[in-house]
């Protein structure tokens, strides 16, 4: 049987299935992987690693390249990748877990449409630890839409204790994810 491919059509991909990062320090990054998202090892070796946190063979490949160069600090590239949490009580409760293990934010910005936490790893890649504010994805473009969002696209820092501690006492969600409020 013929098959015929619309080229004219775009066909989007039906998921994000991981990220590879080059290292000289593989079990480093592999264990720092490990306890921040709760990731296990799949395989590794002196020159690879495969983690996993989900259903997906890997989400995050480590290479060992011994001969890498430093990046540069303000270089052109990736600024970070990003995991989503179900709730507000569980990234916090990862926030909490990885603070009493010595690993704290190097920021953190509720963007109006997330709530989030940037983390860097040993090598300096930054990762984004969030949630959504927003219980559909038209009220998020909503609010994405809006002036307030283009006033400000960034959003808002905030203090992640306060945060913790408003949760804590049991302050109303809705009230905790508002842009500024913490």
């Amino acid at each position: 049987m013929k098959r015929s491919l619309d080229t004219d059509s775009i066909i989007r991909p039906g998921k994000f299935a991981h990220v590879v990062l080059r290292t000289r320090q593989i079990s480093v990054l592999s264990e720092w992987y490990a306890r921040v998202l709760g990731a296990k090892t799949v395989f590794s070796s002196d020159f690879a690693a495969f983690l996993t946190y989900d259903d997906e063979h890997h989400r995050i490949a480590l290479l060992a390249l011994p001969e890498l160069a430093d990046r540069p600090q303000n270089a052109l590239g990736l600024d970070h990748f990003a995991y989503t949490f179900d709730s507000l009580g569980d990234l916090l409760q990862t926030y909490k877990r990885l603070r009493g293990e010595g690993i704290l934010p190097a920021w953190t910005i509720n963007h109006g449409a997330t709530t989030s936490m940037y983390y860097d790893d040993p090598d300096g890649n930054r990762v984004e630890l969030q949630i959504d504010n927003f219980q559909t994805l038209e009220e998020a473009n909503e609010f994405m839409l809006s002036e307030v969002f283009a006033k400000n696209p960034v959003g808002v820092e905030f203090d992640p204790e306060r945060l913790l501690e408003r949760y804590e006492q049991g302050d109303p969600i809705e009230e905790l994810i508002l842009q500024g409020s913490a």
